[in-house]
C-alpha cells in the first residue's frame, strides 16, 4: 500500500506562471538571453583560467570552479523552464522530477560553500601573503573544492529521497517552474517534519554559517587594507572586496529569504520571482562582478582571442 502511494503520482505539473500568459511572453526572451549570457560568460572564464598559464592559481581555480557551478545550476532547469513558457503542457515525470530537485539542491548548495572557500583564499593572500603559496597549496585547493562537490551531492541525494518517498496521494501539481523541494513538500499528504528537519539543518549549516565566515574573512581584510599606505592599493582591494561581497548579498540574501522566511500555505509569485533573482540573474553576473573587471582576466582573454584568430 506504502509503495502504491508513491508511485500514484507518475508525473507533476509545474504550474509556474501559467496563470500570467503575458508575463510568460515576456519572461521567455528574458530567460533566454540571461541563460545564454551566462553560458557565454562562464564557459569562457573556464577556458581563459584553464588556457593562460598565469591564471593557475587558487583564486582562478575557484572561479573555474564557481563558473562550471554556475553552468550547471542554471542547466538544471532553465532549459526545461523555457520550453513550458511557450508550451500549454507543462509536466515533468517523477524521476525527472527527483532528478531536478537533486542536481538543483546540490549546486546551488555547493555555490553556498564555494563562496565562503573564495573569501577564505582572499584572507590568506591579502592578509597573510609571505605565507599565502605554504598556506593555500594545489592540494589544499583540490581538497575544499572537492569536499564542498561530494559534500554537497550526499547531502542533497539524502533531502531528495526523503521528500520523493512521501506519499503524494494523486496530488501533481507544483506551484512553481521548477521541481523545488518546498513546493513539492506541499502535495505530501502525510507528515513531511522529518525532511523538514533536514532542510533547516541544512540550511542553518550552508547559510548563517558560511555568511559569518565570509563577514568575519572580510573584516580582517578591512582591518589589512586600512594599514595599506598605498591610496591606490587600497582603492583596487576595496574595489575586489565590494564586488564579491554584492554578489555574496545578492545570492545568500535571496536564498535565506526562500529557505529560512515563514511557511506560507498559499503560493506567491514573488516566491517564483525571487527564485528567477538567485537561481538566474546571479550566475550571470558573476563573470562580470568577478573576472571581466579583472585586469589580468582581460589580458588573459585578449591573449587567448588573439592566438586563436591572429590578425591577417
Amino acid at each position: 500500500m506504502q509503495m502504491a502511494n508513491r508511485t500514484e503520482v507518475s508525473e507533476f505539473f509545474l504550474k509556474g506562471f501559467s496563470g500570467y500568459p503575458g508575463l510568460e511572453h515576456l519572461l521567455f526572451p528574458l530567460c533566454l538571453a540571461m541563460y545564454l549570457v551566462t553560458l557565454l560568460g562562464n564557459t569562457a572564464i573556464v577556458v581563459v583560467s584553464v588556457l593562460d598559464v598565469r591564471l593557475h592559481t587558487p583564486m582562478y581555480f575557484f572561479l573555474g570552479n564557481l563558473s562550471i557551478l554556475d553552468i550547471c545550476y542554471t542547466s538544471t532547469f532553465v532549459p526545461l523552464m523555457l520550453v513550458h513558457l511557450l508550451s500549454a503542457w507543462k509536466t515533468i515525470s517523477f524521476i525527472g522530477c527527483a532528478i531536478q530537485m537533486c542536481l538543483s539542491l546540490s549546486t546551488g548548495s555547493t555555490e553556498c560553500l564555494l563562496l565562503a572557500i573564495m573569501a577564505y583564499d582572499r584572507y590568506l593572500a591579502i592578509c597573510q601573503p609571505l605565507r599565502y603559496p605554504v598556506l593555500m597549496s594545489h592540494r589544499l585547493c583540490l581538497l575544499l573544492a572537492g569536499a564542498a562537490w561530494v559534500l554537497c551531492l550526499i547531502k542533497s541525494v539524502t533531502e531528495t529521497v526523503i521528500a520523493m518517498r512521501l506519499p503524494f496521494c494523486g496530488q501533481h501539481v507544483v506551484s512553481h517552474f521548477t521541481c523545488e523541494i518546498l513546493a513539492v513538500l506541499k502535495l505530501a499528504c502525510s507528515d513531511t517534519s522529518v525532511s523538514e528537519a533536514f532542510l533547516l539543518v541544512g540550511a542553518i549549516l550552508l547559510l548563517p554559517v558560511p555568511l559569518a565566515f565570509i563577514c568575519l574573512s572580510y573584516m580582517l581584510i578591512l582591518a589589512t587594507i586600512l594599514r595599506v599606505p598605498s591610496a591606490a592599493g587600497r582603492r583596487k582591494a576595496f574595489s575586489t572586496c565590494s564586488a564579491h561581497l554584492a554578489v555574496v548579498l545578492l545570492f545568500y540574501g535571496t536564498v535565506i529569504f526562500m529557505y529560512m522566511k515563514p511557511k506560507s500555505k498559499e503560493a506567491r509569485v514573488s516566491d517564483e520571482v525571487f527564485t528567477v533573482l538567485y537561481a538566474v540573474v546571479t550566475p550571470m553576473l558573476n563573470p562580470v562582478i568577478y573576472s571581466l573587471r579583472n585586469k589580468e582576466v582581460k589580458e588573459a582573454a585578449m591573449k587567448v582571442w588573439g592566438r586563436r584568430w591572429p590578425s591577417k
